[in-house]
């Protein structure tokens, strides 16, 4: 049906173009029900694979069971690791990243958190498994004021 005013049509035409409308919703409402059951299966079969399903534009983060200290905590108990070998443990683990650069989140973490201690050039190690109230080291500097002499010019 063209487009025109509302005024210009007449009680009939308006009540066909309502249940025109309707119709067109309810097929809409169908088919949409279709292909969410159709993603549905989908992502089914995505984690399955051992992706992440329901990524796409626009989609929901990945949530872990667990944050990224305490699963890093769990995988360095009583073990020394490179930042790296701890990146690759803690997703063989099951921790779902789609950082592109998650080793240096890994590293940061590391250093952050009282419960990993560094025990060689690149190494660290878990000093507990079970996180404490106080389990972020503090990252604040000391500064210390400078004196400023006066200096004055003897002639």
């Amino acid at each position: 049906m063209a487009k025109s005013s509302l005024n210009d049509m007449s009680i009939a035409a308006l009540q066909s173009e309502i249940k025109r409308r309707e119709k067109h919703a309810n097929s809409l409402q169908k088919r949409r029900e279709k292909l969410v059951k159709q993603l549905a299966e989908i992502d089914a079969e995505i984690a399955e694979l051992g992706g992440v399903p329901g990524r796409g534009k626009g989609g929901r983060r990945p949530r872990n069971e667990s944050n990224l200290p305490d699963a890093l905590a769990d995988v360095l108990y009583q073990k020394e690791m490179s930042v790296t070998e701890a990146a690759d443990a803690v997703r063989a683990n099951g921790y779902i990243t789609t950082s592109p650069n998650f080793r240096t989140i890994v590293n940061q973490a590391l250093i952050r958190d009282a419960r990993f201690k560094r025990v060689g050039r690149g190494l660290y190690t878990a000093t507990s498994k079970n996180a404490s109230k106080s389990s972020t080291k503090s990252t604040r500097k000391k500064t210390t004021k400078k004196k400023s002499r006066k200096t004055t010019k003897k002639s």
